[in-house]
């Protein structure tokens, strides 16, 4: 029988809430293994992240905005659940969507690595891995943007200090430093001046800037029919005619806001090696990508994250690092 707050695969089901003080509770009992820890960092943006935090006891602390207002969620894995607490506004519908963030929609069991020995291999030591979806576009697609073209380390920074600057204090007892990210209008706000500051260049400024004036409609088919035919490719498209956003952005986008196994990344400097080393054995080119993880399908981008968990390769970089953000002193 289905656990009441566990979702089907038809859509996700609200956790069970009661109060306690000014803070909703609740938990999600998953429907097979799940590693908390491994399956946010997908969300996470560096360690230092103001929005996610991931404790060394396991428990995590998440700052996020909500269509109800922002709501700080405290997630605390034990066996067989995970206990939630949230705070603020938006904390009822952060619970609703506790399931979804911790990859109830994703089904690893349909993934057969069977035939690639270190694969499956991988997929049987990351069991817990699940593909979190947050039904959030615009928090997806702006740190994505952010790492256009530019180190990673350069793009964490940059989501960092404009978190910092121009986030808001998140509800509730979260650790001091976290910042709820600025809504569609918050980001339109942030002066020309502190995307400088933050290493962000006019090119992927301007374009947060075009994401964040049609926001509404970027994120409309995730709050009015998410489980409708052709929803997810909807989404897709829309983010498509937003200039400065291709096919790269897109499948960051999309991996995290619907929580998309197949979305493969095609343009990423470091694809080609990690596929062609792992999969191939041989280097490839990036228009080789997708063919080279077709016999996964629907289930490539699940192939790239688990060896982005794993690549141990040391093989000789073939094409110049991107540029370092220059940040004024």
């Amino acid at each position: 029988m289905q656990h009441p707050s566990r979702p089907d695969r038809a859509g996700a089901h609200p956790a069970p809430v009661r109060g306690t003080g000014d803070a909703l509770t609740g938990e999600h009992v998953p429907d097979g293994p799940l590693d908390v820890r491994l399956t946010l960092m997908l969300v996470r943006r560096g360690g230092l992240d103001p929005a996610l935090r991931i404790e060394r006891d396991g428990s995590v602390w998440h700052a996020l905005r909500t269509a109800d207002g922002p709501a700080t969620l405290h997630l605390r894995p034990g066996p067989g659940r995970v206990a939630a607490a949230a705070w603020g506004p938006g904390a009822a519908r952060a619970l609703a969507g506790l399931p979804d963030l911790l990859g109830a929609r994703d089904d690893p069991r349909t993934f057969d690595p069977v035939g690639h020995l270190a694969l499956a291999a991988a997929h049987h030591r990351l069991r817990g891995l699940r593909i979190p979806r947050t039904a959030d576009v615009l928090g997806a697609l702006v740190p994505a943007v952010l790492e256009q073209r530019v180190v990673t380390v350069d793009a964490h920074h940059a989501w960092r200090w404009l978190l910092l600057r121009h986030g808001e204090v998140p509800p509730g007892p979260a650790p001091a430093g976290m910042r709820v990210p600025p809504d569609a209008l918050g980001w339109r706000r942030v002066p020309v001046w502190d995307w400088r500051r933050a290493g962000v260049d006019d090119q992927r400024s301007s374009t947060i800037l075009r994401a964040a004036a049609v926001a509404r409609r970027l994120q409309e088919v995730l709050d009015v029919a998410p489980d409708a035919p052709g929803a997810a490719a909807e989404v897709r498209r829309r983010l498509a005619t937003v200039p400065g956003i291709g096919v790269w952005t897109v499948a960051e986008t999309t991996r995290r806001a619907l929580g998309d196994p197949d979305a493969v990344s095609v343009g990423d400097l470091h694809l080609p090696r990690l596929v062609g080393t792992a999969i191939a054995g041989r280097r490839v080119e990036q228009e080789e990508v997708l063919d080279v993880l077709a016999p996964w399908a629907p289930h490539r981008g699940r192939v790239v994250r688990l060896l982005e968990l794993t690549d141990r390769s040391r093989a000789p970089r073939t094409r110049p690092r991107p540029p370092r953000a220059v940040r004024p002193a």
